[in-house]
């Protein structure tokens, strides 16, 4: 650090010689231990005892350093012998003025460098920002103008709106709990779930003999179900269940609402009940409700089976199903795919007719024309729509060639072809009609091999020759690798006992029953042996 200025003062007040040229502050430098530092000046007796004053401070042609450039010094400028050159000499000066321009040239060029890559790095992501921001100024622009999004990754068509449906939709079916069955598509599921709502409000509204309309009902249902209910969904209703509801127009149905006039038309709903003879005014119980729901459910089953006939017709080779033996979908048959249900016609309220228009005014003066008139327009439009009628049908096109098999197979014979897609759709044909209890059988069978290791273990550890069914259900409960209860794996016992009678047997001893193994059998055909079972029992 610079002395105080108080110093530098009575220098310049005091007379003497000419200073010497201003010097640099000189920079921190280790001493080299090879050469050894410049001798100190000895003090002579006669000098005087004023202690030496410090060098001047910089003046402005020689600006001294910051402290962070005196810092890096080059290695070449430390090692150099003029670098120890004797403090106080004017090559020290020349020295120290010539390393401090050079730090400064390497400083800015360093900084030049690292601004012009911080400039690239900014512009690159300045054109990335603008790519996306056309990008997302044209997809709105898609959006507005309703065009279908294209996908191009999943290559799945777009929904109405652009937009597929959520996955909970889409694999509705698969996610259903429990084995296999008849499955309904999500929206189906839907519908019935707002039949069952509806129906339950309009037996509310008629067992109380208030007339039920289509806004008591709409609101009712969308606080039910949390979800729009419109006339689109009571078309469909009608459709899928024609008998269930008469559906009329009507007016001086009292409300309550300012925005409905008493004397506008209002879309009135009354269930369809049949009426014993004798008796009063049915009522829509709740015998009455849940009948009408199993018979909404099996209707929709019955148009899901539509489909899935038209599904199994285009196969190749069709396959005929009995509707009877039916248990489950095709596995290639995409059950939420299925089309929606068109909604019926419902009654439309009257239109009184109004001239509104010079066209209607035109057409209303039309009878006031003369019968020359008349005739002439009638033979015009006759022979407009003769000119207009297409002439005679041209030849039918050629059939269609036979698809050709795909490049995988190209070179296989097509009679290897045909009895292995023969031996497929037999296959299917066997999951389709297969029944729940057979469906419980194969997964238990699936499961033995892995369940006869486990139990031999358990036989194998605890050192005895049987086990009571209670210990032995219990330890393989624990040790397999999913969640069964003790329960069921007694049906899985009884079951190896039924297969492997001479490998595990059932003893059954006063209230106890006993399992007992032979430890000595080879395990591995025991195993092999369950396998073939397995195959042989599904492939029948």
């Amino acid at each position: 650090m610079a002395q105080p200025r108080l110093t530098d003062f009575f220098a310049r007040r005091r007379p003497g010689p000419r200073a010497a040229p201003p010097r640099a502050k000189p920079a921190w430098r280790t001493p080299s231990p090879a050469k050894p530092a410049p001798p100190t000046p000895a003090r002579t007796p006669g000098g005087s005892r004023k202690r030496a004053r410090p060098p001047a401070e910089p003046t402005r042609d020689h600006p001294a350093p910051p402290a962070r450039r005196r810092l890096r010094l080059p290695a070449d400028t430390v090692s150099s012998p003029s670098a120890l050159a004797a403090p106080g000499s004017p090559e020290e000066a020349t020295l120290s003025a010539g390393q401090l321009s050079c730090l400064a040239a390497q400083e800015d060029k360093a900084s030049s460098k690292v601004t012009l890559s911080e400039l690239k790095s900014c512009l690159q992501r300045a054109r990335e920002l603008g790519a996306r921001a056309q990008e997302l100024k044209a997809s709105a622009k898609r959006k507005d103008a309703g065009e279908p999004r294209v996908l191009e990754d999943q290559g799945q068509p777009a929904g109405p709106c652009g937009q597929k449906a959520p996955a909970y939709q889409r694999f509705h079916a698969l996610a259903q709990p429990g084995p296999p069955g008849l499955v309904l598509p999500y929206k189906y599921q839907v519908l019935a779930e707002m039949f069952r709502s509806m129906d339950t409000i309009v037996g509310m509204l008629y067992n109380r003999s208030e007339t039920a309309t289509f806004a008591k009902v709409k609101q009712g249902v969308q606080d039910m179900m949390r979800k729009r209910f419109e006339e689109r969904n009571v078309g469909q209703i009608r459709t899928v269940y024609p008998a269930s509801y008469r559906f009329r127009q009507e007016r001086d149905v009292p409300t309550f609402k300012d925005g409905v006039k008493r004397s506008d038309y209002q879309l009135t709903i009354e269930p369809l009940l049949d009426q014993e003879a004798g008796s009063t005014a049915p009522q829509l119980t709740a015998s009455h409700l849940l009948r009408r729901r199993q018979v909404f459910g099996q209707n929709l089953v019955e148009r899901v089976r539509e489909h899935h006939r038209a599904f199994l017709a285009s196969l190749s080779p069709p396959m005929v199903v009995p509707e009877d033996q039916l248990t489950r979908w095709h596995p290639h048959f995409n059950v939420d795919e299925v089309p929606d249900i068109e909604p019926a016609e419902l009654p439309q309220p009257p239109t009184t007719e109004k001239l509104a228009t010079a066209q209607e005014v035109l057409a209303r003066a039309r009878s006031l024309m003369s019968p020359r008139m008349e005739k002439a327009l009638s033979d015009l439009a006759l022979r407009t729509a003769k000119s207009g009628s297409p002439g005679s049908p041209g030849p039918a096109p050629p059939a269609a060639p036979p698809a050709a098999p795909p490049a995988a197979l190209k070179g296989v014979s097509q009679d290897l072809l045909e009895r292995v897609r023969r031996k497929q759709a037999q296959k299917q044909l066997a999951q389709m009609t297969r029944q729940p209890e057979q469906e419980r059988r194969l997964q238990r069978l699936e499961r033995l091999p892995e369940l006869a290791r486990v139990l031999r273990g358990i036989f194998v550890s605890e050192r005895k020759p049987a086990l009571t069914m209670e210990v032995a259900c219990a330890r393989m409960a624990g040790s397999y690798r999913a969640a069964l209860s003790p329960g069921e794996m007694e049906k899985h016992v009884q079951l190896l006992s039924e297969l492997l009678p001479d490998w595990l047997s059932l003893h059954r001893i006063r209230a106890d029953t006993y399992v007992k193994l032979d430890k000595a059998a080879d395990l591995a055909g025991v195993l092999a042996r369950l396998a073939h079972l397995a195959r042989a029992e599904a492939a029948l």
